[in-house]
């Protein structure tokens, strides 16, 4: 069951592009987030200084990919500096400390090895850290802590706007969740996908056609023979990882292989559009 959270946001520069503070009520832990402009000028919040876990986040050059570091520190705010003379990429930071200073050296090794397992589930971000971090050993209660601290610091890193640790879809169990829609079309499309928060995910082990229409839009084609390069879908045409669309036309065309109207084309279990659903009173 969920309930009702109390987050409490302050802006150190009383400017929304400097520093921010981010708090959970009755949680000890605390999120920073920083603008790499503004690293060197952070001595002045002296808990900066603190055991902590951090997020290094840009964009590749070439393409706009969304990349991300993650990383530990017993002091984050010496770790941050001396990543301004060794890591390019990055623009901002996010940083976890706890406000009574309780992280020691194991369960921010802990919390690294967790957080990166999750990144990379996610598959949101490109992580661009060239090692797996190790995982510490905890006592079974340090651990629960832990996994309690993981689940308000996912909270709190979409709230500053990285959803870098959310999977695209957090219930893969399509025959009992009536969100699920499909497409079965022509060239052996088959895909399942729903909506989610920020536009439309299409199930991992969804098809797409084999073949695309001469009069798909050319930057769609380039999209598709991008997501084959990488990987995404594979050379059996199937998606082998959730995938979020910003639109459910856009995860439709990709599907069918031309242009389609998604709202018309996803349609549930019992045949209804996603746009009768959407407007149904």
């Amino acid at each position: 069951m969920n309930f009702g959270k109390s987050i409490r946001i302050f802006l150190i520069e009383g400017d929304p592009n400097g520093r921010w503070v981010c708090e959970l009520s009755n949680w000890t832990g605390k999120a920073y987030k920083i603008p790499r402009t503004l690293v060197k000028s952070s001595s002045d919040r002296q808990e900066l200084s603190n055991t902590g876990i951090y997020f290094l986040f840009g964009k590749k050059d070439e393409d706009g990919t969304n990349q991300v570091y993650i990383g530990e520190a017993e002091n984050v705010l010496e770790r941050l500096n001396q990543h301004l003379l060794s890591k390019e990429f990055w623009t901002e930071c996010i940083v976890f400390i706890s406000k009574d200073n309780n992280l020691n050296k194991a369960h921010i090794k802990y919390l690294e090895n967790r957080i990166y397992s999750l990144a990379k589930d996610a598959n949101r971000y490109r992580l661009v850290n060239a090692n797996t971090p190790t995982q510490s050993s905890l006592s079974e209660s340090d651990g629960a802590e832990m996994e309690e601290f993981i689940e308000n610091a996912k909270l709190l890193m979409s709230v500053l706007g990285h959803k870098v640790l959310e999977p695209a879809i957090s219930n893969h169990n399509i025959q009992e969740n009536n969100d699920y829609y499909s497409i079965r079309a022509a060239r052996g499309a088959d895909a399942k996908g729903k909506p989610v928060a920020d536009g439309f995910a299409v199930t991992k082990g969804s098809t797409v056609a084999v073949h695309v229409v001469s009069s798909m839009p050319s930057s769609l084609k380039k999209l598709r023979n991008k997501l084959i390069s990488e990987g995404a879908i594979d050379e059996n045409y199937r998606f082998t990882e959730d995938r979020i669309f910003s639109s459910p036309s856009l995860a439709a065309t990709i599907v069918m292989g031309r242009n389609a109207n998604g709202r018309t084309e996803w349609k549930n279990k019992d045949g209804q559009t996603l746009k009768s659903v959407e407007t149904e009173p």
